[in-house]
């Protein structure tokens, strides 16, 4: 079978945050660097992220260092975390945003001229950089105009369909162009897994097309370890009207900058359920909130500004008890500001132009004269590739991972801003240490018959004769069931119905048919794309009956309390010698004494 080969030290799979800055460091490093784009080169989903990056820069309240930003990272993932990496996360995140803004990052600034920063849920202090609300775009821009000057050489509208094995070894990847079908063999000394989230595994996500699990999917296979799948994370406030942008993200910086959360009664309802753990940093009245939001150093944050996790439970709970809008969400509301600031339009459109325009323009709301009706997304997936906290590599010598398709940071549940430093932070290191395996390894073997074999598999569709159903249909159907049985509150038996669903549903996918050629077929791309949605489905479903407690992103209806004992396991998922994927607990490693000293400290 014909195809282009292409060699490189180091090939980075994802151009997004830590897909171009794993490139720039492995770049820098000396060594041939490939990145491969399953879009265009800019238009990763790492431009939709908007509200800032986290990093205790310390410009808006002095009181912010590095340990502050480690324990609120650990208490945010319910203490689960790869507590290395949210070290790591911690320390070096202010370098790596004075970094960006040295390549040309535009940031809002403080009077004094310093990068601005604002309030998120779960951070104590305003710890955010931002460019209004438009911060990924920024990022995206910066990254990619000094990246595109480093000799990467770049591979766009290109999709990874399989890893290819020297022995235990990563040596290669195998792909096809999406515009005209065309396969292209990847030859590498290391392999940099950055391709984002699972979001399109759902029926109501903030994600884009591109996140159909691919980097989670392609390391499982290769046999690599993935933990903390139960761990999805369902960011409180998505659009839900009209129907044609349901999902669609509404920034965290809203409640920032003092949106409220109201039910169809008016009641600021998150004032009634403060987690205990949050009760001493939690203001307990409207006045100290909107103090809070306004800079008072003494205030306490308000409860919108709580986690994420329990934000949205509490949104679902309002709409089950009948208290929702009448589309099913709650009412978000940063136009009351006019009763505390003077002209609080032009104030909003300047805090928050993209979500004024998104809203005028996609719903017909003008947020600066009425309340937004929102609801819990699928937003972000917390579990991934188990990773080495210092050098991102895998279990699978060779494979290294970055940003959200590696997991251990977040833990139980993520930060609102910690997404856009872990891009930095990590993109960064896994790119430096890639290069550093490339250089101390020489080229591995890249079998013929693993190529040969991959292009076959991605042929199929095409020649099959037997069925008479298409790709899209089997992928809504998955998106449905997953989102009323894995999704924000689960159950044992519901859960055990999706991997029975997920069986037939299966089948179904191997029956599917593509019709028409490989030229400009998307079709013939989401019958690929199914294979890595189930992947990660299953892998979400076994990994949330394995975890029988309530923790962060993982509510149990049937277990609703946090296991003292499951708090001290990770939950893996690995692909066993018989192709069947295994689930097993493995016990957190141990943290010292001067982390657990801070945490102590921090409470």
């Amino acid at each position: 079978m014909d195809y282009e080969t292409h060699e490189h030290d180091v090939l980075v799979i994802g151009a997004g945050g830590a897909g171009l800055r794993a490139a720039i460091e492995a770049s820098a490093a000396g060594v041939s660097v490939g990145l491969v784009c399953k879009s265009l080169l800019g238009k990763a989903h790492t431009v939709m992220a908007e509200g800032g990056v986290a990093a205790a820069l310390a410009n808006v309240d002095d009181r912010d260092n590095w340990r502050v930003h480690f324990a609120d990272t650990m208490r945010g993932g319910q203490y689960t975390n790869n507590w290395r990496m949210a070290e790591l996360h911690a320390k070096e995140a202010p370098a790596r945003v004075h970094e960006l803004e040295a390549w040309g990052a535009v940031f809002d600034r403080t009077k004094d001229g310093r990068i601005l920063q604002r309030n998120f849920g779960g951070h104590r202090y305003a710890r955010l950089a931002h460019v209004g609300d438009r911060t990924g775009l920024e990022m995206i821009r910066t990254l990619q105009d000094h990246g595109i000057h480093q000799g990467i050489n770049v591979y766009m509208e290109c999709t990874v369909i399989r890893l290819l094995k020297d022995g235990d070894r990563v040596t290669g990847a195998f792909a096809y162009y999406r515009e005209k079908g065309r396969f292209v063999l990847f030859k590498a000394k290391a392999i940099v897994l950055a391709t984002g989230g699972i979001g399109k595994a759902y029926e109501i996500t903030s994600n884009s097309w591109e996140y159909t699990g691919d980097g989670h999917s392609l390391a499982y296979h290769a046999g690599a370890d993935l933990v903390d799948m139960e761990f999805v994370q369902f960011h409180p406030t998505g659009m839900v009207w009209p129907p044609s942008v349901r999902g669609i993200l509404v920034t965290e910086g809203v409640r920032g900058e003092g949106g409220v959360l109201r039910n169809n009664q008016g009641k600021r309802f998150m004032f009634g359920d403060i987690p205990p753990n949050y009760k001493e940093q939690t203001a307990d009245n409207e006045e100290e909130g909107w103090r809070y939001t306004m800079g008072d150093k003494n205030a306490r944050r308000p409860p919108e500004l709580l986690t994420r996790d329990h934000v949205a439970r509490c949104i679902v709970r309002e709409v089950k008890e009948g208290r929702g809008t009448p589309h099913g969400g709650v009412y978000l509301d940063i136009a009351w500001i006019k009763e505390r600031i003077p002209n609080a339009a032009e104030h909003i459109k300047r805090k928050l132009p993209s979500m004024y325009h998104q809203f005028k323009e996609l719903g017909n709301i003008d947020i600066t004269k009425e309340p937004m009706e929102i609801g819990p997304t699928t937003h972000y997936m917390m579990g991934g590739v188990r990773v080495d906290g210092d050098s991102q590599m895998s279990n699978v010598p060779g494979l290294f991972a970055a940003g959200e398709c590696a997991g251990g940071l977040h833990g139980a549940n993520r930060l609102g801003g910690n997404s856009l430093s872990d891009l930095l932070v990590f993109g960064k290191r896994a790119g430096e240490y890639a290069a550093k395996f490339a250089k101390e390894h020489g080229a591995g073997k890249v079998a013929d018959d693993q190529a040969e074999a991959a292009a076959r598999w991605a042929l199929e569709p095409f020649e099959r004769t037997t069925g008479d159903e298409g790709p899209y249909k089997v992928q809504q159907d998955l998106q449905v069931m997953m989102q009323k049985l894995v999704g924000i509150v689960r159950k044992e038996d519901e859960m055990q119905k999706a991997l029975d669903g997920l069986q037939k549903l299966g089948e179904r996918a191997r029956h599917v048919l593509v019709v028409g050629n490989r030229e400009y077929n998307p079709g013939w791309h989401t019958a690929l794309d199914l294979d890595n949605l189930f992947t990660v489905s299953e892998a979400i479903t076994r990994a949330s009956i394995e975890r029988k407690e309530s923790r962060g992103a993982q509510f149990r209806e049937d277990y609703p309390s946090k296991s003292d004992a499951l708090g001290k396991v990770l939950v893996i998922i690995r692909k066993g010698p018989d192709g069947r994927m295994q689930v097993n607990q493995q016990p957190i490693p141990e943290m010292p004494a001067e982390l657990k000293q801070i945490i102590q400290e921090m409470k």
